[in-house]
C-alpha cells in the first residue's frame, strides 16, 4: 500500500502552529488585513470639505453586523468546491464577532486537496471600507475586476510551488457599502503534484463570493 507523504503545503493548512514553528512558512488562508505602509490613503470626497458633508460621509453605512459565515455558502456549492468537506464548516474564533467573522472548509479526497475561506468584515463607514478595499487590492497585484457584485470587486489567482508541489490560490475581495467580503480558495493534487487550473480556482472563488455577498445583503442591516 502506498503511503501518502503530504507536502509542507498541506501540513501548513492542517497544523499551522507546528509548521510555522518548524519551517516558518504557511499558505495564506485568509484575507489580507494589514495595509501596506507605502500605499496612499483613499482621497477625500469633495463633500468631505464641508462639515455637513463630512458628517454625512462618516455616517454612511448599511450593515451593522457580520452574518454567520458558515451559513453564507450553499451546501451544493461547498460539495462542488470542497469535495469531502463537512458542509457545516468551521468558524474561526474572532475577538469581535459583530465586526469580523470567518468560516473555513477543507478536505483531502483521494489525492485532491481543497481549502475555502469566507470572511466578513464590518467597518465604521462606506469610506472606511473603500479605503481598506483599495489597500488590500493594491497588495495583491495582477488580478482583475469582478463586475456586478457589491460596490467594487477584485479577483486574483497565484501559483506557488513548495517541494515540487504546486498550489494555486484565488482571492476575491468585494466591497459592499461598509462591509468587506473576502474569499480565499485554493487546491492541490498530491499525486500529480500539479495544481488545479487558474480558471477552476478563479470561477470557484467568484461563485463563493457572490453567494457570500447575497447572504450579507439578505441579513441584518443598520
Amino acid at each position: 500500500m502506498r503511503t501518502l507523504s503530504l507536502p509542507l503545503a498541506l501540513t501548513a493548512r492542517i497544523s499551522p502552529v507546528v509548521v510555522l514553528a518548524a519551517a516558518g512558512w504557511a499558505l495564506t488562508s485568509g484575507p489580507a488585513t494589514t495595509p501596506a505602509a507605502e500605499k496612499e490613503s483613499a482621497p477625500q470626497s469633495a463633500a468631505g470639505e464641508t462639515p455637513s458633508g463630512a458628517s454625512t460621509a462618516a455616517a454612511s453605512k448599511q450593515y451593522a453586523a457580520a452574518p454567520a459565515p458558515c451559513g453564507s455558502i450553499g451546501t451544493a456549492t461547498i460539495k462542488s468546491l470542497v469535495p469531502g468537506a463537512k458542509t457545516a464548516g468551521k468558524e474561526i474564533p474572532s475577538t469581535d464577532t459583530s465586526l469580523r467573522r470567518t468560516c473555513s472548509w477543507n478536505a483531502l479526497k483521494g489525492y485532491d486537496y481543497r481549502w475555502l475561506d469566507v470572511s466578513f468584515e464590518i467597518t465604521e463607514s462606506d469610506a472606511a471600507a473603500a479605503k481598506s478595499y483599495k489597500e488590500n487590492t493594491a497588495e495583491k497585484s495582477g488580478g482583475g475586476s469582478v463586475p456586478g457584485v457589491g460596490d467594487a470587486g477584485y479577483s486574483v489567482v497565484n501559483l506557488t510551488t513548495e517541494d515540487k508541489q504546486q498550489t494555486r490560490e484565488g482571492v476575491v475581495i468585494i466591497q459592499a457599502s461598509n462591509a468587506l467580503v473576502t474569499v480565499t480558495y485554493n487546491g492541490s493534487d498530491f499525486e500529480s503534484k500539479k495544481a488545479p487550473s487558474t480558471d477552476e480556482i478563479n470561477k470557484g472563488a467568484i461563485k463563493a463570493a457572490k453567494e457570500a455577498v447575497a447572504a450579507l445583503e439578505s441579513g441584518q442591516k443598520a
